[in-house]
């Protein structure tokens, strides 16, 4: 089997991490070389020029992509990010990635995922607006219901997602509203997808709390990053018992070996900065993944912990609500000190698992209670969770490798089915 090179130097190319990924849990699986090399390529990449025109009269021409990584078991989905750093690798890999999350909580999608390369901190609303339904115009003849469906990601959110909905839809000529999920309710966005994310992490870690012995009650917990994902699972976990000794966001890491007053967090977040709770609290940034705790969130950005830092490491569960968030060679650090990494394919799938809730409502035209969609939630992470767990056993591996094994068994065999190897 050919071999991703990945030096001594650690690599943090998010497409060579994610072949390297796949070729680790091939191994183990021992798939034919021919299944591999399909796998670690994307089947399509589209990349689109297209123009805008600003608030000063100007033109700017944007550049984006779209990914579609396999669609053996169904069609492609995943998120598309409006960020200044996004890269053709990045969303390549990130495709991968979402092939592999859907995978691992048997959905019957293949993985996609798309970008502009903007900032939108710097554009005004109706720039935002223009930029958005120009990029969704560029990719409309590979996206659709039963083809390729979109969903929010960094930077972009549900009035984004509106304003592709429209734009898909007047070039169809009808309302699609299952082209693009993560949607407004009015919509036919679902009920509880903002918290979907975050919730399906926590069902995660109770999972991994009951391995251990340990009561939420009795566990402490750090998180990376207090956006979306970070915020709620604290929300959350507070709720069960757990507490909450540090937070981070871009700018504040605070920490309180008592415990931090989560909806006082919120508030100081939404009213101005994280620093408004207490200076007196205010701690380093990069500290916050070597404390001594029970469960440390990363819900930020990729490659957080690495060689460099793994060592240092000293949660007894890592639960990556953030993509991306630990190198291989951290990996290999964290699975020799014992530590259960919760792999962002499965920790995060909360999303795109209510996301398919959301497909399959727009599809009907029926639509669930909230109470409806976290049961059904709580059932799908806690299975998959379940099921990761049994083959980590059964192989003796860690489970990263082992939610990657069980993604590529299904995709393999869909892909074998239907005679592509």
């Amino acid at each position: 089997m050919s071999t991703v090179n990945v030096s001594t130097q650690e690599s943090l190319n998010p497409y060579e991490i994610a072949q390297t990924q796949i070729e680790l849990a091939a191994a183990k699986l021992g798939l034919a070389e021919n299944i591999v090399e399909v796998l670690k390529k994307p089947k399509r990449v589209l990349t689109v020029n297209f123009p805008v025109k600003m608030d000063d009269g100007t033109t700017k021409v944007f550049e984006g992509y779209r990914s579609q990584h396999n669609d053996a078991i169904g069609p492609t989905k995943g998120g598309i990010r409006f960020h200044p750093q996004v890269s053709l690798d990045e969303v390549k890999a990130l495709s991968m990635w979402m092939s592999f999350k859907c995978g691992v909580v048997g959905l019957p999608y293949g993985g996609g995922k798309g970008g502009v390369i903007c900032d939108p901190t710097k554009m005004s609303k109706g720039e935002l607006e223009r930029v958005s339904r120009a990029y969704i115009e560029a990719i409309a003849d590979i996206v659709g219901p039963d083809r390729d469906i979109p969903a929010p990601d960094v930077y972009t959110n549900a009035q984004v997602m509106a304003w592709m909905t429209d734009t898909y839809s007047r070039l169809k000529g009808s309302f699609q509203p299952g082209v693009i999920t993560g949607k407004p309710l009015i919509l036919g966005g679902s009920k509880g997808r903002n918290e979907a994310t975050a919730r399906g992490c926590v069902f995660t870690i109770q999972e991994a709390l009951q391995e251990i012995g340990l009561a939420p009650s009795d566990a402490t917990v750090a998180i990376q990053g207090f956006g979306n994902a970070g915020r709620i699972a604290a929300e959350l976990l507070s709720a069960l018992g757990c507490k909450i000794v540090a937070v981070c966001d871009s700018r504040t890491a605070l920490y309180n070996k008592d415990g931090l007053d989560v909806k006082k967090l919120a508030a100081c977040k939404d009213n101005g900065a994280l620093i408004d709770y207490g200076k007196e609290f205010e701690m380093k940034a990069d500290q916050i993944l070597e404390l001594n705790v029970d469960i440390l969130i990363p819900a930020a950005l990729e490659n957080v912990i690495t060689s460099a830092n793994a060592d240092h490491v000293k949660a007894r569960i890592i639960a990556e609500a953030a993509n991306g968030p630990t190198t291989p060679e951290a990996d290999k650090v964290l699975n020799k000190k014992g530590i259960i990494v919760i792999p962002d394919i499965l920790a995060n799938a909360g999303g795109v698992t209510v996301s398919y809730f959301e497909w399959v409502q727009n599809l009907m035209n029926n639509y669930w209670s909230e109470e409806e969609v976290n049961a059904k939630l709580e059932v799908n992470m806690k299975n998959a969770y379940t099921a990761v767990r049994a083959l980590s056993k059964e192989y003796n591996t860690d489970l990263r490798t082992a939610a990657f094994m069980i993604s590529l068994k299904r995709i393999s065999e869909a892909m074998t089915a239907r005679g592509w190897v």
